[in-house]
């Protein structure tokens, strides 16, 4: 048999470069592949993460839960407190209550006349309108005054202590007798269901039921 001649030296480093060079190459395919492994993994993990057409933003669910956490806290916010339909009448300019007015009486302007004063001794300002009721009484019993036609009726409003009147008119008694003596009166402010009664001396004829009668007029009116 022929024998293998011997590799000279420069084939055999010519033989070793290609060794080399082959594992190189195969170490270069077996990293490519494994690369091309993981990364068609990584993809095929994130598209089942997220739904297609997503942009990696919040679900819609979870934006309607924060839309409707904001929407409970403006809800339970609390508004302008509305203005108060329940303020006592007194308080703006309801109606002059007996309870809150004092009464007086001075002289009117001619002989006849008597000037009753009403004055405000409440807290707030009240205000009325219209004829008072007033009832001279006697020993021998009750007249009750008339109202004075003719005569308008305005609105009266009263701050705390202010005052208002009207005029009591009535016949004289100037006959020289006896006459009528009236000791007091029940005065009733118009709109009102109770009376207050005060001293008031009036001395009219005896027969002042058939001659001029006796009247009141509207509050506001007296002079």
């Amino acid at each position: 048999m022929r024998s293998k001649p011997d590799l000279t030296t420069g084939e055999l480093m010519r033989l070793r470069k290609s060794s080399v060079v082959i594992a190189a190459a195969v170490a270069a395919l077996s990293l490519t592949a494994c690369e091309d492994g993981v990364n068609t993994g990584s993809a095929a993990s994130a598209s089942a993460e997220v739904p297609s057409g997503s942009s990696g933003s919040a679900s819609p669910a979870a934006t309607e839960s924060s839309g409707g956490g904001d929407t409970q806290a403006s809800a339970s916010a609390p508004g302008p407190a509305p203005a108060s339909a329940s303020a006592p009448a007194s308080a703006s300019g309801g109606t002059c209550r007996t309870a809150d007015l004092s009464f007086s009486s001075s002289g009117g302007m001619a002989e006849g006349e008597v000037l009753i004063n009403l004055r405000n001794t409440g807290s707030a300002s009240c205000s009325m309108r219209g004829f008072p009721g007033l009832d001279l009484k006697s020993e021998d019993g009750t007249v009750s005054a008339e109202r004075q036609s003719g005569r308008p009726a305005p609105t009266v409003t009263l701050t705390p202590g202010q005052n208002t009147n009207f005029s009591l008119h009535f016949p004289p008694n100037t006959s020289g007798g006896s006459g009528v003596t009236f000791t007091s009166a029940v005065v009733t402010p118009p709109n009102e269901t109770h009376s207050h009664r005060m001293p008031l001396s009036v001395s009219t004829p005896a027969d002042s039921g058939s001659g001029p009668r006796i009247t009141v007029t509207p509050v506001g009116s007296g002079k």
